[in-house]
């Protein structure tokens, strides 16, 4: 396991930055693109995803709405369901790099979004909101760096894990 966890450090390391991302920490975590909120999510393209045996929300992003920003930002659209059936809905982005989330809209009972850029927060792991840790660890972000393409997200989401930490189990 130990292994693994120094090639994944050091494959991070030569994975080429994408274009545009400023060099320090706190420059490349503005958004270098304009950020649009995308079309609300319909549940025919929710894929749901592990987050806890713990929790008993269930957890969805929608597959259109992902995307890898040329500032090397993961944006989705997320949402949490209670057990009453309740969706809680969100437009979020991960930076991978820095482990840190934003938030840019919530979501509506009448299916409109309410634009709230946040300042970005670290993503901790704690025991309430495990899903973003997730998502960064899990889906999004293998090494700490970004997925490749929209379509890597989306099978990581559907396997329950993204295919290049498997990989990263054979060294």
């Amino acid at each position: 396991a130990g292994l693994a966890v120094a090639w994944m450090a050091a494959w991070a390391q030569f994975v080429p930055a994408p274009n545009n991302v400023p060099s320090t920490t706190e420059d490349r975590r503005r958004d270098v693109n304009p950020v649009k909120v995308p079309a609300y999510p319909n549940d025919d393209d929710l894929i749901e995803f592990f987050v806890s045996s713990a929790n008993d929300f269930k957890f969805f992003i929608d597959a259109k709405s992902l995307t890898i920003g040329s500032d090397g930002v993961v944006r989705y659209t997320l949402v949490a369901r209670s057990p009453e059936g309740v969706d809680n809905v969100s437009y979020e982005g991960i930076d991978c790099r820095a482990e840190s989330y934003r938030l840019y809209a919530t979501g509506h009972a009448d299916r409109r979004w309410s634009k709230r850029t946040t300042a970005w927060r670290r993503i901790e792991w704690t025991p309430v909101a495990r899903w973003r840790h997730a998502l960064l660890k899990d889906y999004f972000c293998p090494g700490n760096a970004p997925i490749l393409t929209v379509a890597d997200g989306i099978d990581g989401l559907k396997r329950g894990r993204n295919s290049l930490l498997d990989q990263s189990d054979r060294f």
